[in-house]
């Protein structure tokens, strides 16, 4: 699987021992993907033309026939969940979300592994949740955990959740944020440094004027 790159010389073009490029994995040897669907080839590809038509759609507006879509293709969706339009889901049988949870528009569940959702939890605009990833440094081949998120959270708009995350009950995840691990319970999880001033946007003594050009 894993390929030799070539000796190179050194850059100076010197006759010190040649240095060795890392290898590279042959990626058309890599295993695929499919072990973890988790449905018949033909379900997949129906769900696949589904979640075009009901989810990702932009132009269907009714959360619950989104939630019908998705309990007929075997989620677990409690009472009273919103689902806005242009989500996506991977695998809708893998999909289990408690009571009165919300979830935003452009929510993307890229759930090759299961993903828990609780209840009360709301899931922002944009965010993605990902449980799958690779074996890096032998052949590429796939890898999953499932992610957890206890009742009450609050994943913030286009933040990332990893597989193998959890996020404790209550916790808030603020906006564009790299889930990775435990968040504990109650806990606010973003970056500790806050916006930096990069000038004013009208210079002292411009006198209101137009400048002639615009500096970005």
């Amino acid at each position: 699987m894993l390929r030799d790159q070539p000796a190179a010389g050194p850059p100076d073009g010197g006759t010190a021992e040649t240095l060795r490029l890392p290898p590279v994995i042959d990626l058309s040897r890599a295993p695929g993907s499919g072990e973890a669907w988790g449905r018949p080839r033909p379900v997949v590809y129906l769900w696949s033309a589904c979640e075009l038509v009901f989810l990702t759609n932009p132009w269907q507006i009714s959360s619950r026939l989104r939630v019908a879509v998705l309990r007929a293709f075997g989620a677990e969706i409690a009472d009273g969940v919103v689902f806005r339009p242009r989500t996506r889901v991977k695998a809708p049988w893998k999909l289990h979300i408690g009571a009165r949870s919300w979830i935003g528009e452009g929510v993307w569940f890229h759930n090759q592994d299961h993903i828990y959702v609780g209840s009360d939890v709301v899931i922002s605009q944009e965010t993605f949740l990902t449980t799958g990833s690779h074996r890096v440094r032998t052949d590429m081949g796939l890898v999953t955990s499932p992610i957890r998120i206890d009742d009450g959270a609050w994943i913030t708009s286009r933040c990332m959740v990893l597989g193998g995350a959890g996020i404790g009950r209550s916790a808030v995840i603020q906006p564009m944020t790299v889930v990775k691990g435990t968040v504990p319970p109650g806990q606010v999880l973003g970056s500790a440094s806050g916006p930096t001033g990069l000038g004013e946007r009208f210079p002292s003594g411009a006198g209101g004027s137009t400048p002639e050009r615009e500096e970005r």
